[in-house]
């Protein structure tokens, strides 16, 4: 009996010794893939690559922003920090200076889209975020507002957000039944949603290829009822369509 507990306690022994070297191990592999961030601020974008080449890491130049203080065409910032310890293949991003602002920020408000974008790249900027809006009364494709606006200073970044005119959305209405109603009677609420009159048939007169189905007008059908009609009731459609009836 005192044999047996001898060798299960030196099989625990030797299991605790294992598990010990296997942790060892894996944190010396974990630890022998990482490194140091390296400092990369106030280097070329090509010397910072070769840097972060050297040391198993990708560098990607993210931005570029003017700097009264960074000379032009050195990093000025980098994520993540010098110093940082990271696994090798880890993507370093760096923004690079563009020195001094020295481009004069163009006043494209007013002008197309398509117009602006091209004053603005002629000088060497970029285009930032276009956004849309709706402004009853004003033309379609018109530069409302920017930002930075013109001709400011002290810009961070070379780009030109934009706020531009689009097309208003037409009016949509939800059909009404008119089933049951007389054709007269409708007439007023259409054009007052501003839909108008379609093709209006006669019950029953189906017609095909060769014969198409009897069609009135409006105002001879004006006490008929209405029997059916297109777009049919809870359907939506837009301002100045045309609906259709059949009449009895």
């Amino acid at each position: 009996m005192k044999s047996f507990f001898r060798m299960v306690l030196i099989a625990l022994v030797l299991l605790l010794v294992a598990l010990v070297s296997a942790l060892t191990a894996m944190r010396l592999a974990i630890h022998g893939r990482e490194v140091a961030m390296p400092n990369l601020l106030g280097k070329s974008p090509g010397e910072a690559r070769l840097v972060a080449e050297q040391n198993g890491l990708q560098l990607e130049v993210e931005r570029r922003y003017y700097s009264a203080t960074v000379p032009e065409g050195k990093v000025m910032s980098q994520i993540p920090a010098a110093g940082t310890l990271v696994r090798r293949g880890w993507q370093v991003r760096v923004a690079e200076s563009l020195g001094p602002q020295r481009v004069q920020i163009p006043d494209v408000v007013g002008q197309s889209q398509r117009a602006a974008e091209f004053n603005i790249r002629r000088r060497g900027l970029d285009i930032g975020a276009v956004a849309q809006i709706e402004i009853p009364g004003t033309p379609v494709d018109q530069v409302v507002s920017q930002s930075p606006p013109a001709n400011a200073s002290d810009v961070a970044a070379p780009k030109i957000s934009l706020l531009v005119t689009e097309p208003s959305s037409p009016q949509t209405f939800v059909m009404p039944s008119f089933l049951g109603q007389t054709l007269g009677s409708v007439m007023g609420p259409l054009q007052d949603a501003g839909l108008r009159m379609g093709v209006v048939t006669l019950a029953g007169q189906t017609g095909n290829p060769f014969s198409p189905p009897m069609i009135t007008t409006p105002q001879a059908a004006a006490g008929s009822l209405i029997v059916a009609q297109n777009p049919g009731p809870g359907q939506k459609l837009t301002a100045g369509s045309a609906v259709n009836f059949e009449v009895r």
